[in-house]
């Protein structure tokens, strides 16, 4: 008996996906919802109940947005017990049904957006965020074109004998690789059953991948993806993206880790967004040569200056988000801009006059893409509105020629809740919800008792 669900319960490209997947009468599907971590939560289904979830959608605690990073309801939000812990209903977000390859039985994977209620998309819900975000850029008759750069560390499955992740054996010496090989083709061909796996999972579930390198140490790597005229599906592919490189890696005996910080001494991980803007005719308003920087361009970089501070919680949401900043290590310290210049925090890279654009590179990969992305676009329009100047440019090394900054988390935490900035761009519930979530995982984080507070104090005081 053919279950298909009806062609009227699901939309057609959908439809398409599920009948393209051989055995799809017994396959499962995974009902995804990001959260404002980053981390996919949800439920698992079986393929014969789509019909149902595309028709009334599923029920998930509004809460659930919200979870602390090890996944428990943050009472300070206000979305736990206080309100009963409330379900909403989510939605499938059409065209977003993909197959998963990498599971061993016919399984596919649904994007989610939760409901507000009264008939809306809840506006906490980080895609809803930015789509708030890109409604002010709508009515400028102006699309900002984005594209997103994710670094990672690939590991072994297994620890060292110090507890602390190791990088992966060479296939042909046995070796584990110790130096930093940056684009290194070599560390590509160790690794070439890893990078083939992660293409042929993005071609599968559509994912517009393209490069991919070897990174400024032992087993980071780096992938791009294609830039989108459409900043939220832009976002959907980076999120969609860390499942895949997490999977595969799981698949091969690895641990891929998106962790900013993962090794003392060695690179941090950075989530960099290339973003230029189009106006009504299409045409790029950011167009221009170093010597003579469009208006447009600078405003934008002046107003991702002024913001910087507002948005560091959503560029830098863990703890360990602030290890990653540290001189000489190709993180910006400071809001410097500059040509072609990889010591600032917002470089113009090298291109035509066409396709200048901005490279935002303060974010780290553990950082939610949606969140970074409605921050980095809200900042840039913000400073065109208000037409500030972002001073010079700068030639040469930026460590060398402005102070560094030390960021902490209990600051960003701080600034964000007190942040006009915030609470005009993302609504006052995301901040109140984001920031009293971060405040209890800070709480938490800092009342644990570490190996180092042992090695450092169990014999000494």
């Amino acid at each position: 008996m053919n279950r298909v669900p009806a062609p009227s319960a699901l939309p057609p490209e959908d439809l398409e996906t599920l009948r393209a997947l051989p055995g799809h009468e017994q396959a499962h599907v995974d009902l995804l919802l990001p959260d404002t971590n980053g981390v996919l939560r949800g439920k698992r289904v079986a393929a014969q109940a789509l019909e149902k979830v595309y028709a009334g959608g599923i029920c998930l605690p509004m809460s659930l947005v919200a979870a602390d990073i090890n996944g428990n309801t943050v009472e300070e939000t206000s979305l736990g017990y206080a309100i009963g812990d409330e379900d909403r209903i989510c939605r499938p977000i059409p065209g977003t049904l993909r197959p998963v390859p990498w599971s061993p039985r016919p399984a596919l994977q649904l994007l989610l957006a939760m409901e507000d209620g009264a008939g809306g998309l809840w506006a906490v819900h980080p895609r809803q965020v930015l789509a708030r975000v890109l409604e002010r850029y709508r009515a400028r008759g102006l699309t900002p074109v984005v594209a997103v750069e994710l670094e990672f560390y690939l590991f072994d499955r297994l620890p060292g004998p110090d507890g602390r992740p190791q990088t992966l054996p060479d296939p042909a010496s046995g070796q584990r690789t110790a130096s930093t090989q940056v684009y290194s083709i070599d560390d590509l061909d160790a690794n070439a059953a890893f990078i083939q796996g992660v293409a042929g999972a993005c071609r599968a579930q559509r994912i517009p991948a393209d490069t991919a390198v070897a990174e400024y140490a032992p087993g980071q790597f780096e992938i791009n993806l294609h830039h989108r005229a459409d900043a939220i599906a832009a976002c959907d592919d980076a999120v969609l993206l860390k499942r895949v490189v997490k999977a595969v890696a799981r698949q091969q005996g690895a641990l891929a880790s998106f962790m900013a910080k993962p090794l003392t001494g060695q690179a941090g991980s950075g989530l960099h967004l290339h973003v230029s803007l189009l106006d009504a005719d299409g045409h790029n308003v950011f167009a221009c040569t170093p010597e003579r920087p469009a208006d447009a361009l600078r405003h934008a970089v002046a107003g991702l200056q002024a913001s910087a501070r507002d948005n560091l919680l959503l560029f830098a949401p863990h703890a360990n988000s602030y290890r990653r900043f540290v001189a000489n290590a190709f993180v910006p310290l400071n809001d410097s801009w500059g040509f072609n210049n990889r010591t600032v925090a917002m470089r113009i890279p090298h291109s035509d006059a066409a396709n200048t654009r901005i490279e935002h590179r303060i974010a780290g990969a553990d950082a939610n893409p949606y969140l970074v992305a409605a921050a980095v676009l809200a900042g840039m329009l913000d400073g065109i509105e208000r037409r500030l100047d972002p001073g010079p440019p700068v030639a040469g090394n930026a460590y060398a020629q402005f102070p560094a900054q030390q960021p902490s988390w209990p600051g960003a935490i701080e600034d964000f809740l007190a942040s006009g900035f915030a609470a005009e761009w993302y609504g006052e519930q995301f901040r109140h919800v984001y920031g009293q979530q971060k405040r209890r995982e800070m709480l938490d984080f800092h009342a644990q008792v570490t190996d180092l507070d042992y090695a450092w104090y169990l014999r000494t005081v």
